[in-house]
């Protein structure tokens, strides 16, 4: 199995379609047997998406994801680990372990102003049609 985590200073990048590295991970019988960090090949999602599936990523493990992302990610037959926090050679080992403590509801929290961006899976509503945690820059 091929892992990849959004990567930085040793932990899990929060927000996938902005990861500039991802620490890329072989696992077997349970176990991590290598582990390489490597430069994003793009930025959005859709890039990223195209750049794991290349690698032959299996499982994505993340902090934020919104739904384009979601998207791409099954479109790329990738499976994906939303919502993990703390060092990124931990969660990997869990995940190789069958443990690994993720929410599969998490969606992106940090908004930032992009022509046609929403909260990625908040049903499609604009920021200003609710809260999203103050994250919102519209």
């Amino acid at each position: 199995m091929k892992i990849a985590v959004t990567y930085e200073n040793g932990l899990v990048f929060q927000h996938f379609g902005h990861s500039r590295q991802f620490k890329i991970y072989e696992a077997a019988d349970g176990k991590i047997l290598s582990g390489t960090v490597v430069a994003a090949g793009g930025s959005g999602h859709g890039a990223l998406a195209g750049f794991l599936k290349a690698l032959g990523v299996d499982a994505l493990i993340c902090g934020g994801i919104g739904g384009g992302a979601r998207a791409a990610l099954a479109e790329a037959g990738i499976d994906l680990y939303p919502g993990v926090v703390g060092l990124a050679d931990q969660q990997a080992a869990a995940l190789a372990e069958g443990r690994l403590m993720f929410d599969p509801d998490t969606v992106c929290a940090h908004h930032h102003e992009e022509s046609g961006h929403n909260c990625g899976g908040h049903d499609g509503q604009s920021c200003s049609d609710h809260d999203c945690g103050g994250h919102c820059n519209s």
